[in-house]
C-alpha cells in the first residue's frame, strides 16, 4: 500500500495492456481513478469496474469510467470536467492511449490516414488532455503527468517512420510540459520502454515474450513515481529489455 497521500488520477488507455496494468496497480495502492475509454463497458466485471472497485471511507466510489476518444478534443474536456465534478479535484494524469503503425518513410498511397491517426492519437491526444487538466494540476501544487512514450521516442531503429516521428514529437511535448509546469509544482515523467509483452508486441518473434518487459513491471515503476517528492521525480525512464547500442 502507498505511504504518500492518495492521488486522484486520470488514466487514458486503461482497457488493456500497460494502461490496464497501471490502473489495476494504482487502484490496489489506494488511489482514486478516473478512466477514459473508447468503450466504457470494456471494464465490466473486472476489478476496475466501479461496481466492484468499491468506495472510499466517505462512501465515494473509487473508480469512475468515462467515454474518451484521443482523436476527439471535446471528449478530453468533458472527461476532465466530469472527473472534477465526481472527485472534487484531480492531481495526476497518466497518458497510456496510443496507436502503432508500420508506415515506412516511403509509405504507400492510401497510408496518409494511418499516419494522420498516429499524430492525432500519439501527440495531439496527450496535448489536448493535458491542456484540459492543466488548471487542476497547477492548483494542486504537486501535480504529476506520466506519459508512456517509447524507446522509439529516443532513437530510430528499423523503418517505422510514422510511429517513430510521432513518438519523437511526444517526447518533445513532454519536455515542454515539464518546462511549463515546473514553477507550479507539476512534475512530468516520460516512460520509454522498448518491447513490452502486450498485444502490440504479439507479432514480434525476435525474442520470447517472457524476455520482454512486462506490463506489471511498468505499472510498478509508475506507482513508485507517484510516491516520490517533487524534489526527486525523474523526467525520463528508459526501460529496455534488450541491449541498446
Amino acid at each position: 500500500m502507498i505511504t504518500a497521500q492518495p492521488r486522484t488520477i486520470l488514466i487514458s488507455g486503461a482497457s488493456r495492456g500497460i494502461g490496464r496494468a497501471i490502473a489495476e496497480r494504482l487502484l490496489a495502492d489506494g488511489h482514486q481513478l478516473s478512466l477514459g475509454l473508447r468503450d466504457p463497458a470494456a471494464l465490466g466485471g473486472c476489478s476496475l469496474d466501479p461496481a466492484i472497485a468499491g468506495a472510499d471511507r466517505t462512501g465515494q466510489p473509487r473508480v469512475q469510467v468515462r467515454p474518451y476518444n484521443a482523436e476527439d478534443p471535446a471528449t478530453a474536456e468533458t472527461w476532465v470536467a466530469s472527473s472534477v465534478s465526481h472527485f472534487g479535484a484531480i492531481d495526476t494524469v497518466v497518458h497510456c492511449a496510443g496507436v502503432f503503425s508500420r508506415a515506412p518513410l516511403l509509405f504507400a498511397s492510401g497510408q496518409e490516414q494511418e499516419i494522420q491517426q498516429l499524430w492525432d492519437v500519439n501527440v495531439m491526444g496527450p496535448w489536448w488532455l493535458t491542456r484540459a487538466a492543466w488548471p487542476h494540476l497547477s492548483a494542486h501544487g504537486a501535480g504529476r503527468i506520466v506519459v508512456l512514450v517509447s524507446m522509439s521516442g529516443k532513437r530510430s531503429k528499423g523503418r517505422l517512420a510514422g510511429y517513430t516521428a510521432s513518438k519523437f514529437a511526444l517526447m518533445g511535448l513532454c519536455q515542454t510540459m515539464r518546462n511549463e509546469g515546473w514553477d507550479q509544482g507539476i512534475r512530468v515523467t516520460a516512460i520509454c520502454p522498448s518491447w513490452v509483452n502486450t498485444d502490440m508486441a504479439a507479432a514480434v518473434n525476435a525474442m520470447p515474450k517472457e524476455a520482454m518487459s512486462q506490463p506489471a513491471d511498468i505499472a510498478a515503476m509508475t506507482a513508485q513515481l507517484l510516491e516520490l517528492p517533487n524534489s526527486c521525480v525523474p523526467f525520463e525512464l528508459a526501460v529496455s529489455c534488450n541491449l541498446e547500442i
